[in-house]
C-alpha cells in the first residue's frame, strides 16, 4: 500500500547529536523514515525516545548548535531541508510544512485574537488582500468545524475551549494547504469526546487534501484509530516499523511487545460480589456553584453550576471512578471532598466524622486520614525540599518525630519501589513517573483511610502508566485503601476502578459496577463517553513480554 504513494518526507539515517555529558550521545541514531501522500505514519515510544525531536529537525527547529542533526538527510518533496537557509526554510514553514503542537495555549499568542493569529500566517505566505485573508480564515474555521466561526475569528485564545483552541491550531497549519503536516501529541490533554471530535477532523482533511501527516503520539488507542503505518522509538533507535495492523496486533520486538503489554484492557475484570466493607467516605447532596466573573477582555460569563445535588458512598478497600469529560465537575468533587475547596452545601464524611463543617483544629485531624495525589507531582512538590523532607512533612505538622517521620519516609520510598538513594534528592531529578510515586509516598506517610487520585497518570508514558497502576492496586489491596479515582481514561478506568460515577454538567448521570456499566450503559452521555474511546474496536493482544 505504501509503495503506491508518493513519498512527501524521506528521511535517511539522520543522526542528532546531543550535548557532552548526557544520558547518551545521540537522540536519534541512523533514523529512517517516510511519509507518503495521503498517508497517517504514527510515531510512538517513550519519553525521552526522540520522537520530538524528530519532528523538530524535520522543521528545522531544533536548539542548535547543542542539538544538532551530525549525519544523514531530510527531504521535503526531492527538496533537501538541511541544505536550505533560514530565510528559505521561513518560506517553507507553513506553507509546504506545518505543526500541530501539543499544547496549543502555549503555542498560541493570548495577546492576539484567533484571526488575527491566522491573518499573520496568510499575511507572510501569500498576497491576499485583507479582505480576502479574512474570507479565507473564516473559510478554514470553517472547515475544522469551529463553532460560529465568525465569532470565533473575533475571539482570544482563552476565550475558547481547549478542543476548539485545538482546532484553531489545526487551521493555522492547514489554511495554506502543506504538503505535510507534523501532529505532536495534539490530542493528549482532550477529553474522548473531544479527541475524536479531533481525530476525525485530521483524517477527514488528510483524505481531503492528501495531506500526508507524520503523527507523533503514546497513545495507541489513538494509534489503533489514525494509524496507516507505525514507526517504533526506543532511544533514538528505530526498533520496528510496519504496517498498523500488523504492529498493533503481532508486535516483533521485545520493546514494541512490552508497550502494547502495558495498554489497558477496555473490557473490566468480572464484577466482584457486593462489598460487606463498611462506609468510609460518603458524600450527600453536594452542591457549588462559581460566581459569574468577567472583565473588559472576555465580557461577563454567567455563574457555573459546577456540582449539583451529587451524592456516593466508597468503601474500604474499593475504588471508585469518577469520569466525565472537562467541565464535567470531577475535579471540582475532588477538591470538595478533601476540602481544598468550599462546598456551597451539602456533606461529606469520612469514618461519620464531618468534613465541610469542621473547624480549622478538627480539619488538621481529619486530613491524615483523606490525602491527594495531583496530576502534575511537579507542581505539587516544593522544588527546594529534598524527597524525604517532602515526604516526612505531613507527619512532622501532626507532631511526629522528625527521626521517626524521616525513618518511615525512607520506608515509604522502598514501598513504591524507589532506591533508598532517592531520599537526599530533589524532584527535578527524577522522571514524571518517579515523582507521581513520591507524591504516592507522600500521601501514605499520613496513614489515611482514603487517597483522592486526580489524573495521576494522565501525563505518563503507557508502560510507566501500568506501573503506576499496578502500584496503586497493590497498595489499595496491601494496605486496604479506599481510592476515589478520577480520570477521563475510560481504559484505566476499566482496570482499576470497581465502581464508576458518570458525571455530565456536574450531575451523575450513571453510577453503578465498571463492569456493568461497561458492558450495558443505560444513559446516552455514557454511549457517548464509551463510542468515542479511540481505538475502540481494538483490544491489545494478549503478549508474552522477556
Amino acid at each position: 500500500m505504501t509503495g503506491e504513494r508518493k513519498t512527501i518526507l524521506d528521511i535517511r539515517d539522520l543522526q542528532i547529536s546531543l550535548p557532552a555529558g548526557g544520558d547518551r550521545p545521540h537522540a536519534l541514531w541512523d533514523f529512517n523514515l517516510t511519509v507518503g501522500e495521503g498517508e497517517i505514519v504514527c510515531l510512538v515510544g517513550e519519553s525521552g525516545s526522540g520522537k520530538s525531536l524528530a519532528a523538530s529537525a524535520a522543521m528545522r527547529l531544533l536548539p542548535e548548535p547543542h542539538v544538532h542533526v551530525s549525519k544523514g538527510s531530510i527531504s521535503l518533496d526531492g527538496t533537501d531541508l538541511l541544505s536550505l537557509s533560514e530565510r528559505q526554510m521561513r518560506d517553507v514553514r507553513g506553507d509546504r510544512i506545518a505543526m500541530i503542537f501539543q499544547e496549543p495555549m502555549t503555542a498560541l499568542n493570548p495577546q492576539k485574537t484567533v484571526g488575527w493569529q491566522i491573518d499573520e500566517v496568510l499575511r507572510l505566505h501569500t498576497r491576499l488582500n485583507k479582505a480576502e485573508r479574512k474570507a479565507r480564515a473564516i473559510e478554514i474555521l470553517t472547515d475544522v468545524h469551529i463553532p460560529d466561526p465568525a465569532s470565533a475569528y473575533n475571539a482570544y485564545p482563552h476565550q475558547i475551549s481547549g478542543g476548539q483552541r485545538q482546532r484553531v491550531m489545526i487551521a493555522m497549519a492547514l489554511v495554506l494547504k502543506p504538503r505535510l503536516i507534523i501532529a505532536d501529541e495534539p490530542t493528549t490533554a482532550l477529553d474522548v469526546t473531544t479527541q475524536k471530535q479531533i481525530l476525525k477532523l485530521i483524517k477527514e482533511l488528510q483524505q481531503l487534501h492528501g495531506t500526508g501527516i507524520l503523527f507523533i503520539t503514546h497513545d495507541f488507542g489513538v494509534v489503533a484509530e489514525i494509524a496507516d503505518r507505525i514507526a517504533v522509538l526506543s532511544l533514538g533507535e528505530l526498533v520496528e516499523q510496519g504496517p498498523a495492523d500488523q504492529i498493533l496486533n503481532n508486535p516483533q520486538h521485545p520493546y514494541t511487545r512490552k508497550l502494547i503489554a502495558a495498554v489497558p484492557a477496555l473490557t473490566p475484570p468480572p464484577e466482584k460480589a457486593m462489598s460487606k466493607e463498611p462506609v468510609v467516605l460518603e458524600a450527600k447532596a453536594l452542591r457549588k456553584t462559581f460566581a459569574a466573573r468577567g472583565g473588559f477582555l472576555s465580557g461577563k460569563r454567567n455563574p457555573v453550576i459546577a456540582v449539583k445535588d451529587l451524592t456516593f458512598e466508597l468503601r474500604r478497600g474499593e475504588t471508585l471512578g469518577v469520569v466525565g469529560e472537562s467541565g464535567s465537575g470531577k475535579t471540582t468533587v475532588s477538591r470538595i471532598v478533601t476540602r481544598l475547596l468550599e462546598a456551597d452545601s451539602g456533606e461529606v464524611s469520612i469514618d461519620g466524622r464531618d468534613i465541610i463543617s469542621a473547624s480549622k483544629a478538627e480539619l488538621r485531624a481529619l486530613r491524615k486520614d483523606i490525602q491527594m495525589v495531583f496530576q502534575d507531582p511537579m507542581a505539587s512538590l516544593n522544588p527546594r525540599r529534598r524527597v524525604v523532607e517532602l515526604i516526612a512533612q505531613g507527619p512532622i505538622i501532626q507532631g511526629v518525630p522528625r527521626e521517626t517521620a524521616y525513618a518511615r519516609a525512607r520506608e515509604l520510598l522502598s514501598l513504591v519501589e524507589l532506591p533508598a538513594a532517592a531520599a537526599n534528592r530533589y524532584p527535578h531529578e527524577f522522571s514524571g513517573g518517579q515523582r507521581q510515586r513520591i507524591g504516592i509516598a507522600r500521601a501514605l506517610a499520613m496513614e489515611p483511610r482514603v487517597i483522592v487520585a486526580d489524573e495521576p497518570v494522565s501525563a505518563l508514558d503507557v508502560s510507566v502508566q501500568a506501573q503506576v497502576l499496578r502500584l496503586l492496586a497493590d497498595l489499595r489491596d496491601r494496605l486496604h485503601l479506599s481510592l476515589l479515582f478520577v480520570t477521563h481514561d475510560l481504559r484505566v478506568a476499566a482496570q482499576l476502578c470497581d465502581k464508576v460515577i458518570v458525571m455530565s454538567k456536574g450531575e451523575i448521570v450513571e453510577a453503578g459496577p465498571t463492569a456493568r456499566v461497561f458492558a450495558d450503559p443505560q444513559h446516552p452521555y455514557t454511549r457517548s463517553l464509551l463510542d468515542s474511546i479511540p481505538g475502540r474496536g481494538w483490544e491489545p493482544p494478549v503478549l508474552s513480554v522477556a
